[in-house]
């Protein structure tokens, strides 16, 4: 069986990036991970930006008898390729790697390219000079750097640097542990999510973006389909200022255009009016210090006031508010959110479930995030049963595939290829898809439940209460097998692949 990689990326790009990793992470000494972290990441934006310059600065140059001058930063522009002035660029960083100065270097180049590029101002790190900062083994991280990419059109349509970037994400918030968990979600877990979605047009948004990993996934998923990436526009928002920043470069790094925000979402929502077609994102997790007794009266609480120790149901609620009239939203809340019924969250989950909102439940395996053990599922709410797809008013598909993941290391577990598009697969099949196959009630795994159904388990959305268990008197195939093995629930398209690997 396939195993996806952690990342997401092609096998190629993954073990260029874990040797670079192995190596950036030789240089670390005793710096700690979060601290780090800004300093690689921000070396390899840097990188990213030099090639994409000294490529278009190289076509120039040979059209100069046409007119084309290469020091003219509107040329670059037009093309949405950043203007690197002559003291930020990758060249004068490498030659002056060996100088006790380099930290200078690096910053004065860093304030160089937020000055000649207003979107990307406040964004870069800034603090290579600090004394704290071994000299030495910055030149030599910059020295490893310039082997990232080689400069060439055709490395960067490898996506090489993005990979690389998204690949030593994944590490930090390993090295990191439960901090790692503010600024990143495993790719495999928002794989499922995009999947499931099928975001191809119209307006995604995340009103906790972390590193912006929701966006990545979705234009990878809109390439790996042949789509636009025009057709989306992408909004989010994140409350750590130095989250907010990571983001920023893992989108301009991919070259996706972006409007994210910095602020709290719910005490300053930077995107009041906005109407989503796809929400998308992973909240933290029992949130109890989101100030909730400062917005007892908001008027995103439709379905009740949440507590003030819990934000699960402000999100969710938050989601809703902000979802467009057929907009679909798909979200990743700690188990609890299925079954809670302290402080009033079992009267809000109720309201939302006879608002006729909660269109698909997964419960996931637990050891699937950097930042906490326990097991989570996905919630995905739909604002029209009636209109994109078939007519399942009433209805709510129950997937338990909490036996579902390979273990890669002792305490982490990743969702395989076929696991992904089992899952989404059977999402599209009972959703109604155009091309998808015809959806039937697996025991053990998945159910297709009525209304009253729910109302007789209270209201409580835990997947295991709907699916039964499976049959005992089969031949012994193991679960993960038969499952993938039955085309009716894991191939959701004859002409579309059911999971995308970029």
């Amino acid at each position: 069986m396939h195993r996806m990689n952690v990342n997401g990326a092609s096998a190629t790009n993954r073990d260029l990036a874990a040797k670079l990793w192995q190596a950036a992470d030789a240089l670390r000494n005793n710096m700690d991970a979060a601290e780090y972290k800004h300093v690689v990441l921000g070396l390899i934006f840097l990188k990213y930006i030099s090639d994409a310059f000294e490529a278009k600065h190289a076509g120039l140059e040979l059209q100069r008898a046409e007119g084309a001058d290469p020091e003219d930063p509107d040329e670059y522009r037009a093309e949405n390729i950043f203007w690197v002035p002559k003291e930020a660029r990758w060249a004068h960083l490498k030659a002056n790697a060996p100088q006790p100065t380099i930290g200078e270097i690096v910053d004065n180049a860093m304030t160089a390219i937020e000055r000649d590029n207003p979107s990307l101002k406040n964004v870069l790190p800034k603090d290579y000079a600090r004394p704290g900062l071994d000299k030495q083994r910055l030149g030599q991280l910059i020295n490893l750097v310039s082997d990232i990419g080689l400069g060439s059109p055709a490395d960067r349509a490898k996506d090489i640097l993005g990979s690389v970037y998204e690949y030593f994400l994944s590490q930090f918030a390993s090295a990191e542990g439960k901090k790692g968990g503010q600024f990143y979600t495993p790719t495999h877990v928002v794989r499922v999510l995009v999947e499931m979605l099928a975001p191809y047009r119209g307006r995604v948004y995340d009103p906790c973006c972390g590193s912006g990993g929701m966006f990545v996934s979705s234009e990878k998923f809109i390439e790996a389909h042949s789509g636009k990436l025009g057709d989306i526009s992408i909004y989010g928002q994140e409350s750590n200022y130095t989250t907010w920043r990571l983001a920023k470069m893992n989108l301009a790094i991919r070259g996706i255009d972006a409007q994210i925000a910095h602020g709290d979402t719910f005490h300053n929502d930077h995107h009041p009016d906005l109407k989503a077609d796809y929400v998308l994102a992973n909240p933290p997790f029992n949130d109890s210090d989101w100030r909730g007794e400062l917005l007892r009266d908001d008027k995103r609480w439709v379905y009740g006031v949440p507590p003030a120790g819990n934000a699960n149901f402000a999100w969710v609620q938050h989601f809703i508010y902000h979802l467009a009239p057929t907009g679909l939203a798909g979200f990743v809340l700690a188990n609890g959110s299925m079954s809670s019924n302290q402080s009033g969250e079992g009267e809000i989950r109720k309201a939302i479930v006879e608002a006729d909102l909660v269109d698909c439940m997964v419960a996931l395996p637990g050891q699937l995030f950097f930042s906490t053990q326990i097991p989570v599922c996905l919630w995905f709410l739909a604002r029209d049963k009636n209109g994109r797809f078939r007519d399942r008013r009433s209805e709510t598909l129950f997937i338990d595939a909490r036996k579902m993941g390979v273990l890669v290391d002792r305490v982490h577990r990743e969702l395989t290829d076929e696991e992904i598009g089992s899952i989404a697969g059977t999402y599209h099949a009972w959703r109604g898809d155009a091309d998808a196959a015809e959806y039937v009630d697996l025991p053990g795994f998945c159910k297709s439940a009525q209304l009253d159904e729910i109302r007789n388990h209270g209201h409580v959305l835990t997947p295991g209460r709907y699916v039964g268990t499976e049959a005992v008197d089969d031949d012994g195939e193991p679960f993960e097998k038969k499952c993938s093995a039955w085309p009716t629930l894991c191939a959701c398209s004859t002409r579309r692949p059911p999971v995308w690997t970029p």
